[in-house]
Protein backbone atom coordinates (compact mmCIF):
# COMPACT_ATOMS: atom_id res chain seq x y z
CA UNK A 1 0.00 0.00 0.00
CA UNK A 2 0.86 3.56 -0.41
CA UNK A 3 2.69 5.34 2.14
CA UNK A 4 0.10 6.65 4.19
CA UNK A 5 -0.21 7.55 8.38
CA UNK A 6 3.53 7.07 8.70
CA UNK A 7 3.45 3.30 7.81
CA UNK A 8 3.42 1.17 4.48
CA UNK A 9 1.46 -1.98 5.06
CA UNK A 10 2.07 -5.30 2.52
CA UNK A 11 1.04 -8.37 2.37
CA UNK A 12 2.04 -11.84 0.57
CA UNK A 13 0.25 -14.77 -0.57
CA UNK A 14 1.52 -18.45 -2.02
CA UNK A 15 -1.22 -20.46 -3.81
CA UNK A 16 -0.89 -23.63 -5.03
CA UNK A 17 -3.72 -25.99 -6.32
CA UNK A 18 -5.72 -23.91 -5.30
CA UNK A 19 -4.85 -23.51 -1.50
CA UNK A 20 -3.49 -20.53 0.33
CA UNK A 21 -0.16 -22.62 1.42
CA UNK A 22 1.60 -19.63 3.04
CA UNK A 23 1.40 -15.85 3.92
CA UNK A 24 3.22 -13.30 4.98
CA UNK A 25 2.22 -9.09 6.43
CA UNK A 26 4.91 -6.87 6.46
CA UNK A 27 4.83 -3.52 8.00
CA UNK A 28 7.41 -0.27 7.53
CA UNK A 29 7.48 3.06 9.50
CA UNK A 30 10.06 4.87 10.91
CA UNK A 31 11.60 3.60 13.96
CA UNK A 32 14.35 5.84 15.91
CA UNK A 33 14.95 7.83 12.95
CA UNK A 34 15.35 4.69 10.42
CA UNK A 35 13.13 2.75 8.69
CA UNK A 36 11.94 -0.71 10.31
CA UNK A 37 10.99 -3.64 7.97
CA UNK A 38 8.76 -5.70 10.30
CA UNK A 39 7.64 -8.96 8.66
CA UNK A 40 5.20 -11.79 10.35
CA UNK A 41 5.34 -14.64 8.09
CA UNK A 42 2.77 -17.34 8.39
CA UNK A 43 3.61 -20.16 11.19
CA UNK A 44 6.71 -18.03 12.19
CA UNK A 45 7.15 -15.27 14.79
CA UNK A 46 7.77 -11.29 13.31
CA UNK A 47 11.26 -10.27 12.91
CA UNK A 48 11.74 -6.56 12.54
CA UNK A 49 15.20 -5.49 9.86
CA UNK A 50 16.22 -1.60 10.36
CA UNK A 51 16.94 0.15 7.30
CA UNK A 52 20.73 0.50 6.71
CA UNK A 53 21.16 2.25 3.47
CA UNK A 54 18.07 4.16 2.01
CA UNK A 55 18.25 6.25 -1.74
CA UNK A 56 15.24 7.48 -3.47
CA UNK A 57 15.85 4.10 -5.61
CA UNK A 58 16.68 1.24 -3.33
CA UNK A 59 16.41 0.54 0.58
CA UNK A 60 18.43 -2.29 2.37
CA UNK A 61 16.87 -3.88 5.71
CA UNK A 62 19.42 -5.62 8.49
CA UNK A 63 19.05 -7.60 11.13
CA UNK A 64 21.89 -9.49 11.90
CA UNK A 65 20.44 -11.58 14.58
CA UNK A 66 17.61 -13.37 12.54
CA UNK A 67 18.45 -17.07 11.58
CA UNK A 68 17.80 -16.22 7.67
CA UNK A 69 17.82 -13.62 6.02
CA UNK A 70 19.66 -11.19 7.55
CA UNK A 71 19.26 -8.60 5.09
CA UNK A 72 16.09 -7.67 2.73
CA UNK A 73 16.41 -5.63 -0.15
CA UNK A 74 14.65 -3.74 -2.86
CA UNK A 75 15.80 -1.74 -6.01
CA UNK A 76 13.22 -0.05 -7.90
CA UNK A 77 14.28 -0.81 -11.69
CA UNK A 78 12.67 1.38 -14.76
CA UNK A 79 9.41 2.65 -13.85
CA UNK A 80 7.46 -0.34 -13.69
CA UNK A 81 9.85 -3.25 -12.19
CA UNK A 82 11.69 -3.65 -9.24
CA UNK A 83 14.03 -6.31 -7.75
CA UNK A 84 13.56 -7.48 -4.24
CA UNK A 85 16.24 -10.06 -2.51
CA UNK A 86 16.90 -11.57 0.68
CA UNK A 87 20.50 -12.56 1.55
CA UNK A 88 22.63 -14.00 4.95
CA UNK A 89 23.96 -16.65 6.00
CA UNK A 90 22.04 -20.20 6.43
CA UNK A 91 23.43 -23.48 7.70
CA UNK A 92 26.79 -21.58 7.89
CA UNK A 93 26.56 -21.24 3.72
CA UNK A 94 25.88 -17.75 2.25
CA UNK A 95 22.69 -17.24 0.55
CA UNK A 96 21.06 -14.78 -1.97
CA UNK A 97 17.78 -15.37 -2.82
CA UNK A 98 16.22 -12.59 -6.00
CA UNK A 99 12.44 -12.33 -6.17
CA UNK A 100 12.16 -9.80 -9.90
CA UNK A 101 9.23 -7.92 -9.56
CA UNK A 102 6.99 -5.97 -12.65
CA UNK A 103 3.85 -4.27 -12.13
CA UNK A 104 1.09 -5.66 -13.44
CA UNK A 105 -3.01 -5.53 -13.42
CA UNK A 106 -4.90 -7.13 -10.26
CA UNK A 107 -7.68 -8.47 -11.48
CA UNK A 108 -8.72 -12.53 -11.42
CA UNK A 109 -9.40 -13.92 -14.38
CA UNK A 110 -12.57 -14.93 -15.24
CA UNK A 111 -11.75 -18.40 -14.88
CA UNK A 112 -10.41 -17.91 -11.17
CA UNK A 113 -13.35 -16.02 -9.93
CA UNK A 114 -15.48 -18.81 -11.01
CA UNK A 115 -13.26 -21.39 -9.04
CA UNK A 116 -12.50 -19.10 -6.02
CA UNK A 117 -15.62 -19.05 -3.76
CA UNK A 118 -16.90 -15.92 -1.57
CA UNK A 119 -15.49 -15.57 2.10
CA UNK A 120 -18.90 -16.25 2.93
CA UNK A 121 -19.59 -19.32 1.19
CA UNK A 122 -16.07 -20.69 2.29
CA UNK A 123 -17.61 -19.80 5.71
CA UNK A 124 -20.24 -21.75 4.71
CA UNK A 125 -23.27 -19.13 5.13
Amino acid sequence: MAPRGGTMIGMSRTVRGGETTAHEFILIAVQDGRLAYRAQPSGQPSATFLSTEATESSVVFENAQHDFPQRIGYRREGADGLQAWIEGVSSGRSRRVEFPYRRVRCEASPREARRSPTMAEAAGR
